[in-house]
């Protein structure tokens, strides 16, 4: 694997939160598909280096924004063994590739992802983190015929007649519930003064096929929250980065991508700025001041 390297945007001030960013390592014991580049078993080297770096840094936390396997229960044990080199707090959430197991194992994947729930929150450095589940209304992630099952057929073939470029089975959305949820979490962080990252597997905007099927009502629903300082994915893996209402939507570069460079960033919040510290195929950048 070829060195990782890092252009670091100009540090002037302290950071109030700073999270190690990884998105898609898609690991599994198989043979590259070299028609979409990607080196499924190449992604533990690009883990354990990418584990390496954060140990080096000052972080709060290190997420892993899904897609910690591309299939098969037994990919799990390998992956999630890198972390234990981890000094910092990990958080992982689940993407569609993570479901990709028997049906059997399908109810199990949040628990073996550590999560505590389906989508839930925590403080971390005076920032809300908002942990969100993209994949929970889908066709992947829950057996045939479960309602919600027969939800994500309806959902999907609505978007499909109205020509939306987002109307893929890959994708996936909220239910009411979880809408109602995020809802409430939103405005007590607002009213207590928190500013807020979410974290979800699947982009909202710019506009591009992988877009969670919910993408333009979330839009909406988030530009009505000053605080909310960012939304952070994966699931396109060419990357992607757009400013809407203030808010900062960040999709970062699939590590899974190309055999031999690795691609993952560290994100520094400021008061003013979202700093991106780009290794290997991921950018680095600087973000304006936002809300």
């Amino acid at each position: 694997m070829s060195s990782t390297f890092a252009t670091s945007p100009p540090m002037t001030d302290t950071p109030v939160l700073r999270l190690g960013i990884i998105a898609d390592p898609q690991y599994a014991d198989l043979e590259p598909n070299l028609t979409l580049d990607r080196h499924f078993r190449q992604s533990l080297g690009k883990l354990e280096e990418a584990i390496e770096v954060f140990n080096g840094r000052d972080l709060d936390a290190v997420v892993t924004l899904g897609d910690l396997i591309d299939r098969d229960w037994e990919s799990f044990d390998p992956a999630l063994a890198v972390y234990r080199r981890l000094r910092h707090k990990a958080l992982f959430l689940p993407g569609n590739h993570d479901f990709a197991v028997a049906p059997e194992h399908l109810g199990d994947v949040h628990r073996r992802l550590g999560m505590p729930a389906q989508y839930h929150d925590l403080l971390v450095a005076g920032h809300r983190l908002v942990i969100l589940d993209g994949s929970e209304v889908s066709l992947f992630a829950v057996p045939k015929g479960h309602p919600r099952y027969e939800q994500a057929k309806a959902r999907l073939q609505a978007l499909t007649e109205a020509g939306a470029i987002n109307a893929q089975r890959w994708n996936g959305g909220f239910s009411e519930a979880q809408f109602a949820w995020l809802a409430e979490v939103l405005d007590l962080a607002r009213d207590d003064g928190e500013p807020v990252v979410i974290l979800c597997h699947y982009p909202v905007a710019p506009e591009n096929a992988h877009d969670l099927w919910d993408a333009q009502r979330l839009i909406d629903m988030l530009g009505t929250y000053p605080n909310v300082r960012a939304w952070l994915c994966g699931h396109n893996h060419a990357g992607n980065t757009v400013t809407r209402d203030g808010t900062h939507y960040v999709t970062f570069r699939g590590m899974v991508d190309t055999p031999d460079r690795n691609a993952f960033a560290i994100v520094s919040l400021y008061k003013d700025r979202l700093e991106i510290e780009g290794f290997g195929r991921e950018e680095s950048r600087v973000l304006g001041t936002g809300k």
